[in-house]
C-alpha cells in the first residue's frame, strides 16, 4: 500500500473522527449542563469501544485490508478520541477547585477505557 494511499485513508477517518467528536460534546452540552467534562469522556470512551470492536470482530480482515487499519483505528479513532483536551479538561477542574471532578476524570477515563480495550480483547 501507498504511503499516499495510507495517508488519504488516515485523512478521511481522522476528519469524520473529529466531527463525530464535536458531535458527541454537541449533543452532551445539549443535554448536561454540569462542570464534569462528559462530552470528552464519552468521546474517549466510544472511540475506544469502536476499535476493540473493530478489532475483535475484523481482526483477520484488518490483516488482509490493512487500509482498514488506516482509516478505522489510526484515523477514526484518533480524530474521535481526545488526549489533548482530556488533559486541559482535567487541568482546568483542578485550577476551579473541583479536585473530586478531576480524580473522577482521571480514574474514569483510564479505568474504562483500558477496561473497554481489554475486556474486547479477551472476547
Amino acid at each position: 500500500m501507498s504511503t499516499a494511499v495510507i495517508g488519504t485513508m488516515v485523512f478521511l477517518g481522522g476528519g469524520l473522527g473529529s466531527l463525530a467528536r464535536y458531535g458527541t460534546s454537541l449533543i452532551s452540552l445539549k443535554y448536561y449542563k454540569g462542570e464534569f467534562p462528559l462530552g470528552t469522556l464519552l468521546a474517549n470512551l466510544m472511540a475506544c469501544l469502536i476499535l476493540g470492536v473493530t478489532v475483535y470482530i475484523f481482526k483477520e480482515k484488518l490483516i488482509q485490508n490493512e487500509w482498514m487499519k488506516y482509516l478505522i483505528l489510526i484515523g477514526f479513532c484518533g480524530g474521535f478520541s481526545t488526549f489533548s483536551t482530556f488533559s486541559l479538561d482535567t487541568l482546568k477542574l483542578m485550577q476551579d477547585q473541583l479536585y473530586t471532578y478531576a480524580i473522577l476524570n482521571i480514574g474514569i477515563s483510564l479505568i474504562l477505557g483500558i477496561g473497554i480495550i481489554y475486556i474486547l480483547s479477551k472476547v
